[in-house]
């Protein structure tokens, strides 16, 4: 294991832990909660059961990847290719905090919001779960990168085992923002406020995102 490998993976689930894809889908889900008047304990519930989904989806999807490159014996191919793929969708992220909506843009397909909407709309724990497995897959394209780079990283430098808790640990940063923003929201803020925040800070939420993308994937070509 190379001394490197730690801070890469800090720094990738500080990146990918602020991506507007999964925070927008939280708020709204609050949101509806907060409206339909579901503030007690079965808001919590709600809320907690989709950030745990998310994080179990991410967390296997990743862990799959990751023993299917290691088995194929191809980690340094796929090290050098994510290097620069992560670096191409940091310079997205990037463009989209100076020309939001212009071109293309990394983002959950359009296509799929209204299967999002529906289920944020039965405000339900079996909802919730079928939610954060859908979100976590729908948001690829959005996260993707980061999260590619990072199993990327662990197939080349780290044993199976060291990446199964490289992984834990990583996911566990990538939701942290979310419960922050369940526990504020349940405690004190309204759901105008968390929306009104979403909205102002969706584009520098992109350029932290890019940024951190950006030296990821210098750090692991130099590295």
């Amino acid at each position: 294991m190379t001394n490197v490998t730690l801070p890469l993976i800090t720094l990738g689930a500080l990146g990918d832990s602020i991506n507007p894809c999964a925070i927008a889908v939280l708020v709204f889900l609050v949101t509806f909660l907060i409206t339909i008047k579901k503030r007690g304990v079965k808001f919590l519930l709600i809320a907690f059961v989709y950030i745990f989904f998310v994080y179990l989806t991410y967390f296997l999807a990743g862990l799959g990847l990751l023993s299917s490159v290691q088995k194929l014996e191809i980690a340094h191919i796929v090290y050098r290719i994510t290097a620069v793929v992560v670096i191409l969708a940091g310079l997205v992220n990037i463009k989209d905090f100076f020309f939001s909506g212009r071109g293309f843009s990394l983002a959950i397909p359009e296509s799929k919001k209204p299967i999002i909407k529906k289920y944020i709309q039965k405000a339900s724990i079996p909802s919730a779960i079928v939610l954060g497995i859908l979100v976590s897959l729908f948001e690829l394209p959005c996260t993707g990168g980061i999260y590619l780079a990072v199993i990327g990283l662990l197939a080349e430098k780290a044993t199976w085992t060291e990446g199964f808790l490289y992984l834990l640990y990583y996911n566990l940063i990538f939701v942290l923002p979310l419960i922050i923003i369940v526990l504020f929201s349940f405690f004190s803020l309204s759901s105008e406020t968390i929306n009104s925040w979403r909205k102002k800070n969706k584009r520098g939420m992109r350029l932290i995102m890019g940024i951190s993308m950006i030296l990821l994937g210098i750090l692991m070509w130099v590295s």
